[in-house]
């Protein structure tokens, strides 16, 4: 039996040569485009102002891969995980975090993580494999309708800080974000849209040299090289030198401001001297800088620092004229706040291994 080509794998006029081979009207190829980038349809029958006929035509020769919610987990703060099975019956968690008037999506690129940050719940899933850029779409059409039926209103952001390092699955993220900024589609603006990276120098040029027109987050964490190698193993590979001239290539190339984001961890990044550690490192551009609390995680060796500690972190870098917020954690009651994305209890993905070179 022949498999069947997934139907979003085809371009709208790729869909007319196919409705004008059948001896069909060619504008159906519009509402079918419609269906699948505009309204985020699930299937063939949800195209209602096509024939039956033509649907029949669509189920016979095309395939409609799409993700399956397995799950949803409610915070008592709002905060809300769900838990999707891909086509291939491996799971992902993207998570909607409602704060005042708006709603951020946190979606995953990835199901798991090869890159093993000591601090991160995902790094212990390992890897399986990269998400196709509808399955990253999938996840932003069902947590706006998620904004929609319980906050009343539209996502008004999407962070790419859930599962997975976006820049090792750079094609299908750059394409799930034109398909969700696209007039065609979603049309939502690229300035409501972060992609974090712990940090991939050669990918932080090619953003720069694309011209992507999203927002870059650096998830840097610790300003030494002795400090971020015990955390992120690929600073061995990558170290604070190289990411540095690369981060001088994205501001000199853009223009643009980036942000840092730095969990505190208890005795370990929080003293004054690694505080100025991090003033250093953020001389070399302008950046805004978020600090982040840490959220417990299972075998982890790492506490939350302090208030006291936060507030001193803080203060010495706004009195060296840096731009600093401290981002209070979202969803930890039900294991959905940055780092704790590890889907159910003991699961683990049968590609294990760690590997860095994995595109």
């Amino acid at each position: 039996m022949v498999e069947k080509a997934d139907i979003r794998s085809f371009s709208l006029i790729e869909i007319e040569n196919f409705f004008c081979e059948k001896k069909e009207k060619t504008f159906r190829a519009r509402q079918v485009f419609d269906w699948i980038w505009k309204k985020g349809c699930r299937s063939f029958s949800e195209m209602t102002n096509l024939s039956s006929e033509n649907r029949r035509l669509l189920e016979e020769n095309f395939s409609f891969p799409i993700l399956k919610k397995e799950k949803e987990h409610r915070d008592p703060d709002g905060t809300l995980k769900t838990t999707f099975m891909l086509p291939d019956q491996g799971l992902i968690e993207s998570v909607l975090i409602p704060t005042n008037n708006r709603t951020t999506a946190c979606i995953s690129s990835q199901a798991g993580c090869s890159l093993a940050c000591r601090f991160c719940a995902t790094g212990i899933l390992g890897f399986n494999r990269n998400l196709s850029f509808t399955e990253i779409f999938d996840q932003v059409v069902h947590l706006n309708r998620q904004s929609i039926m319980y906050h009343g209103n539209s996502l008004s952001n999407i962070v790419y800080m859930g599962m997975g390092e976006p820049f090792l699955n750079y094609e299908e993220v750059m394409n799930s974000i034109e398909k969700i900024t696209s007039a065609e589609s979603l049309g939502m603006s690229p300035q409501r849209i972060t992609v974090s990276s712990v940090g991939i120098p050669d990918m932080i040029r090619k953003i720069a040299d694309d011209k992507a027109r999203f927002h870059f987050a650096l998830s840097l964490h610790v300003a030494s090289n002795d400090k971020r190698n015990q955390i992120i193993p690929i600073n061995k590979k990558h170290p604070l030198q190289e990411l540095t001239e690369s981060l001088k290539y994205y501001h000199k190339k853009t223009g643009k401001r980036f942000t840092i984001e730095y969990i505190l961890f208890k005795d370990f990044n929080d003293s004054l001297d690694d505080a100025k550690d991090l003033a250093v490192f953020c001389k070399n551009f302008p950046v805004k800088i978020n600090l982040i609390e840490y959220n417990p995680v299972e075998k982890s060796k790492f506490l939350r620092t302090t208030p006291d500690r936060t507030l001193a972190f803080r203060e010495f870098l706004e009195n060296r004229n840096m731009i600093v917020n401290v981002r209070k954690s979202r969803g930890t009651n039900i294991e959905a706040a940055c780092g704790q994305l590890a889907l159910k209890e003991n699961f683990r993905y049968p590609n294990n291994e760690i590997n860095l070179q994995k595109k």
